[in-house]
């Protein structure tokens, strides 16, 4: 493609932040340590997780960038980067979540295939760009339009990054075309990540971000968008990130009996405590995320010392200095919550804690009830270990 190329090898990697727990070298998957979650709201950029299909695509021409429009369309048009940056630009605050985050508690409980994700798979930035409804619409595709004249349904993001489970070919997802055309959905075309240009990790010069919904469907290093009848026919949409049952493995799974996964359920996990910590007897501060898909607000986090025998109510917040309410004009609905609540533990013992969205939907407790073979959507209650130990001094 003009502009932009995807290498075949590792050559011309970008650097990294040291402190990444690399999961896998190459292609490169990696999350930053789990404190560094809490410690802001907004997710730095380099320590934002990396999640990758091959080598990082470099662009050598940003003046001949494009994006091709085509399909089931009376107008196909090529878009460069003026174009859209001539558009309105929105800023738009979004967590993007690996759906394998928390894979590795999965594991645990029986093998299961992919990156082996702890819990930091997931971050929160500001996405700066063009709302894809904005963007259609320059190809006669009116807002809050469900199907084309000619029968388009769905939109595909192609992108120029390719990756071998397609063959060689490029990584591509699609989103419905009603979710796509609906401003209040927030779906972007960005170039932008915290106030800079998007770096080439996440997505330089241009991705789309899918607020709400797992990671995969938010295409990095766009070369094209298609107007189609069907969701996108790509590997990623149809023999991966499908939620199966406990029952099905290798051996009898049937890719065409599951729909491909979208919004990501309610999820939470502590930060300011690893798997097993070492601590004195008294108060300890516990704190992590919480966040679910849709835009659904985060209702409620609970944290229990004592085995969920009895459970205490974390407090929650986003920006500082206003109040968090789920789901009020004054919080972002595609962001996650940061909770805290200090505990006294006297005595060695397991910490769990559990959220509750806008919608009440609550996480499982044990992750054995949804183990899935490919080990996606682990949202069981996320529990830590606590070592007591008694000072000398």
């Amino acid at each position: 493609m003009p502009g932009i190329e995807g290498p075949s090898d590792y050559a011309q990697e970008p650097p990294r932040h040291p402190s990444l727990k690399i999961n896998s070298k190459q292609p490169f998957n990696a999350e930053p340590p789990r404190s560094a979650l809490v410690s802001s709201y907004v997710t730095p950029v380099d320590l934002f997780y990396k999640r990758n299909h091959g080598p990082i695509p470099i662009v050598d021409d940003i003046e001949r960038y494009s994006v091709t429009i085509s399909g089931l369309i009376d107008r196909p048009r090529e878009l460069f980067m003026k174009d859209i940056w001539k558009l309105p630009k929105y800023n738009v605050t979004a967590t993007l979540q690996c759906a394998g985050n928390r894979r590795t508690a999965m594991s645990n409980v029986r093998k299961v295939r992919g990156v082996g994700w702890d819990v930091s798979a997931i971050g929160n930035a500001v996405w700066g760009g063009a709302k894809l409804a904005d963007v259609l619409e320059l190809v006669g595709i009116s807002k809050l339009t469900s199907a084309t004249k000619s029968g388009g349904k769905h939109v595909e993001f192609v992108s120029i990054d390719k990756c071998k489970e397609e063959n060689g070919g490029p990584y591509k997802a699609s989103i419905p075309l009603s979710q796509a055309t609906n401003p209040e959905a927030d779906v972007l075309l960005a170039y932008e990540m915290n106030g800079e240009p998007l770096n080439r990790d996440h997505g330089y010069p241009l991705r789309v971000v899918v607020p709400g919904v797992i990671g995969a469907r938010s295409v990095k290093w766009l070369d094209s968008i298609n107007i189609i009848a069907k969701e996108c026919q790509g590997f990623f949409m149809q023999k991966d990130y499908k939620m199966f049952p406990p029952s099905v493995d290798w051996d009898n799974i049937n890719w065409s009996t599951r729909r491909p996964q979208m919004d990501f359920p309610v999820q939470c996990a502590i930060c300011s405590l690893e798997d097993v910590t070492a601590i004195k007897p008294g108060k300890v501060k516990v704190s992590g995320y919480a966040a679910s898909g849709g835009g659904r607000g985060i209702e409620r986090v609970d944290v229990s010392i004592d085995g969920s025998k009895t459970w205490v109510e974390a407090s929650r917040h986003q920006k500082t200095g206003v109040s968090y309410i789920a789901d009020d004009m004054t919080s972002d609905k595609w962001a996650w919550v940061l909770f805290d609540v200090a505990v006294d533990v006297p005595h060695s013992t397991e910490i769990v804690a559990k959220a509750v969205d806008s919608a009440s939907n609550v996480q499982p407790e044990n992750v054995q009830d949804i183990w899935n073979l490919r080990g996606i959507l682990n949202t069981s209650w996320h529990r830590v270990q606590v070592r007591v130990g008694h000072s000398n001094m």
